[in-house]
C-alpha cells in the first residue's frame, strides 16, 4: 500500500511538473509575444516620427530643378532688361540722330532765304534770262531735297496767330483781315516733321 501511494506521489509529480513546464512555456511565448508588439509598436512610432520630421520622397524638391528654374528666372530677366535696354537705345539714338539733323537743316534756312531774295531781285526783264533760270532751278532742287527729308514751310498769311508758330514782330492796319489775323509775312516759318525749325516772323491785324 505504502508502494502505491508512493507511486501515485510520483506520478502528481511528474504530472505538477509538466503543468509547471507547460506554464511557464506559455508564459514565456506569451512575454515573446508581449515584446514582439510592443517592438512593432515602437518601431512603428519612430516610423511615424520619422516621417513627420523629414518630407517623403515626394516632398522633397530636386535641387537641379531648383537650379535649372532659377537659372531660367534669371534669363527670361536678362533677356527682358536687355530688350527694354535695346529699344530705350534705339529711342535715344533716333531722337538724337532728329536733332542733329534738325540742327543742320536750320542752318540751311538762310541759304533758302538768300535764294528767295535774289530771286525777287531780278528784274522783270532777265526773269527768262539764263542765269535766273539757272538760279531758280537750284532754288526748287534744295525746296525739293528740303521737303523730302521732312522740312516744310509754315502756312502765315491768312491765318490765325499762333505763338507755337508765328513770332508777332509789328501790328499792321489791314482791311482785308480781321483782327488777330496774320496780314504780313516778313520771314517764312519752317517745320521739321512735328517740331517748329524756325517761327515765321510776321505782323498781325489790328
Amino acid at each position: 500500500m505504502s508502494n502505491k501511494k508512493k507511486q501515485v506521489s510520483e506520478q502528481e509529480k511528474e504530472v505538477l511538473e509538466n503543468i509547471m513546464e507547460d506554464l511557464e512555456k506559455e508564459a514565456k511565448e506569451k512575454e515573446a509575444a508581449e515584446n514582439k508588439e510592443s517592438d512593432s509598436e515602437e518601431v512603428k512610432e519612430e516610423a511615424e516620427k520619422s516621417e513627420e520630421k523629414e518630407p517623403s520622397k515626394k516632398e522633397k524638391k530636386d535641387p537641379l530643378k531648383e537650379k535649372l528654374d532659377e537659372l531660367n528666372d534669371r534669363l527670361i530677366r536678362q533677356v527682358a532688361e536687355f530688350d527694354n535696354f535695346r529699344k530705350r537705345t534705339d529711342r535715344e539714338k533716333a531722337q538724337m540722330f532728329e536733332q542733329g539733323q534738325g540742327s543742320v537743316l536750320e542752318k540751311l534756312l538762310p541759304i533758302v532765304d538768300n535764294f528767295e531774295r535774289g530771286l525777287a531781285a531780278v528784274p522783270e526783264d532777265e526773269k527768262d534770262g539764263a542765269f535766273a533760270d539757272g538760279m531758280n532751278k537750284i532754288y526748287k532742287q534744295l525746296i525739293k531735297q528740303l521737303e523730302d527729308l521732312g522740312v516744310t514751310p509754315i502756312e502765315a498769311v491768312g491765318k490765325e496767330f499762333d505763338p507755337n508758330l508765328h513770332n508777332a514782330v509789328m501790328q499792321v492796319e489791314s482791311e482785308e483781315y480781321e483782327s488777330g489775323i496774320v496780314a504780313q509775312e516778313l520771314q517764312k516759318g519752317y517745320k521739321f516733321h512735328d517740331t517748329v525749325l524756325r517761327h515765321s516772323m510776321v505782323g498781325v491785324s489790328k
